[in-house]
């Protein structure tokens, strides 16, 4: 339609509330815009939604822009959780290999 601006999603499930909240974002799929699609997500719940959680699991794709080696990631996630006042726990799977 003559856009030449893309927009790049970036989705949350959450497992206990079966939603599914879509952030959508006009750069590339980087480490900032993951955690800050988190920090979106975050700041949605209420303050007594947010106190009610006792820590986060995020299970990541370990992708490269979220790889548990990329020190930009971890960085910013280590202030995300410092940010919130919550543990937050790192779950990864391996990456899809093609044979």
């Amino acid at each position: 339609m003559g856009l030449k601006e893309k927009y790049i999603p970036c989705g949350i499930v959450e497992e206990d509330r079966g939603q599914l909240p879509i952030t959508f974002g006009s750069s590339s799929k980087t480490s900032d815009f993951v955690v800050d699609a988190l920090e979106a997500w975050w700041v949605a719940f209420e303050e007594t939604e947010q106190g009610a959680m006792a820590r986060l699991q995020i299970k990541m794709d370990n992708g490269p822009e979220s790889s548990g080696i990329r020190t930009q990631f971890l960085h910013r996630m280590v202030q995300f959780a410092d940010q919130i006042g919550k543990p937050s726990h790192l779950l990864y799977y391996p990456p899809y290999h093609s044979k």
